[in-house]
């Protein structure tokens, strides 16, 4: 079995429902939650690589940050989003389960359960 991190927000229903499907398997993830403990950007750049997608598609649209900071704007490069995702974690959409070498983002909770072995 890989090491298994869950990025999360408890918070956050669909983040705490990721966790339960988780332990409910018998599974102990590590717990980041990353707005007590921010990632980096090279964290954030290793994420999205494992994740396959890019910056902007990991933003939390309706984050009150994403319209103050204006990243909207499409002229705002990989670097900019990441930059502001680690200043702002609150951009970052939740849950993401890590799981060796890939990693998926949570939504709908029961999307964690794709890349389990």
């Amino acid at each position: 079995m890989p090491e298994l991190t869950l990025y999360h927000n408890p918070r956050c229903s669909k983040s705490r429902a990721a966790l339960e499907l988780l332990e409910a398997r018998g599974l102990a993830p590590t717990v980041v939650r990353y707005l007590e403990t921010p990632p980096d950007a090279a964290t954030l750049r290793d994420l999205l690589g494992r994740l396959g997608i890019s910056a902007r598609q990991l933003l939390r649209t309706g984050e009150d940050e994403y319209k103050a900071l204006n990243l909207a704007d499409a002229s705002l490069d990989e670097e900019a989003l990441i930059a502001a995702m680690v200043e702002h974690p609150k951009l970052i959409e939740r849950p993401i389960l890590r799981a060796g070498e890939r990693a998926i983002i949570g939504r709908p909770p029961e999307n964690v359960l794709e890349i389990l072995p």
